[in-house]
């Protein structure tokens, strides 16, 4: 291992995350109910130019007026790009108006470290100025090319920074990629052309101690095509999946679970492995195949998000 090691920054319940356009009230209403780990509130691609400050407006309204943490949820907004003239005020209306009721920010199509630079600033201002004694993290949409090419220096940036996100639209539109599905696979394609820039965003979530989380699968009709889609993700080290239709949530949520089985081995891995020690080996069998300090430690990732969610239900 080497001597350095950057451990999780922040451990957050993550599997579902349900993206609710901030123009409709009902909408949002109905996602505090829901069954999903995380929301996010958008003012981004969701919302129309014209509808931006109303959805600005409702959210704000929303923050205030719901318990979203005494239900469980983890809030999020989608402020919009830092390219756009409404950025600005999302962030200083957000933070003024209920900056102690937002847990992340979520900053799309993040192309170079200083643009989350620039959101950490204007956010540790108010903060400081408004005297809240919470602390608002941020999390990095990586659906661009040049987001894709700086996804390591953006990993490594620090401060508030929680976790990245694949969005997989915006991606395939930088890219050109021959396609106007929202996710899904290709079938020009051998295998799936999402899996180098997944796999490539997880490795550098990982390096930096960041939650690695998928993006969205369109075509809400195909619970199976989501699921399949969800279990790559899962094979990746992604540890949860937006959903962009409420049928999703329950998707998202089975598939980034550990299931009892999982947890049971998990635990025996452990148990084995102490027995092991104490008598002077650093490996044991288990059901017939071999377990060492590697094997604790993927039993260990099990069991943090099954204790995550037991939490989360007490």
């Amino acid at each position: 291992m080497s001597h350095t090691i950057n451990h999780l920054r922040k451990l957050r319940l993550q599997r579902s995350e349900l993206a609710v356009p901030g123009s409709n009230p009902d909408m949002i209403e109905k996602a505090a109910n829901s069954d999903a780990d995380y929301i996010f509130l958008d003012i981004e691609d969701a919302v129309a130019p014209p509808d931006k400050e109303r959805a600005r407006a409702n959210i704000i309204v929303a923050l205030n007026q719901i318990d979203w943490r005494n239900r469980g949820k983890t809030i999020s907004v989608r402020i919009n790009g830092l390219d756009t003239h409404y950025m600005y005020r999302d962030v200083v209306d957000l933070m003024e108006q209920a900056g102690d009721r937002i847990d992340t920010l979520l900053v799309p199509k993040v192309g170079v470290p200083a643009d989350l630079y620039m959101v950490e600033a204007m956010v540790n201002q108010i903060e400081i100025a408004k005297g809240y004694q919470t602390r608002v993290g941020l999390e990095a949409l990586i659906e661009t090319a040049l987001g894709m090419a700086n996804v390591e220096a953006i990993a490594s940036f620090g401060g508030r920074l929680e976790a990245l996100h694949f969005g997989v639209a915006d991606y395939a539109a930088s890219l050109k990629a021959r396609t106007v599905n929202i996710g899904g696979l290709n079938p020009d394609y051998p295998g799936d052309q999402w899996h180098f820039g997944l796999s490539r965003m997880t490795v550098a979530c990982r390096a930096y101690g960041l939650r690695a989380i998928d993006g969205p699968f369109g075509d809400f009709s195909d619970p199976e095509g989501y699921k399949a889609a969800a279990r790559r993700a899962a094979a990746l080290g992604i540890e949860g999946k937006w959903a962009i239709h409420p049928s999703q949530i329950a998707l998202a949520n089975e598939i980034f679970s550990p299931t009892d089985k999982e947890v049971d081995r998990a635990r025996r891995i452990i148990d084995a492995l102490k027995v092991a020690e104490s008598q002077g080996k650093g490996a044991a069998s288990l059901d017939g195949k071999m377990i060492d300090a590697a094997s604790e430690r993927m039993a260990r990732n099990v069991l943090a998000t099954y204790e995550a969610m037991t939490a989360d239900q007490r």
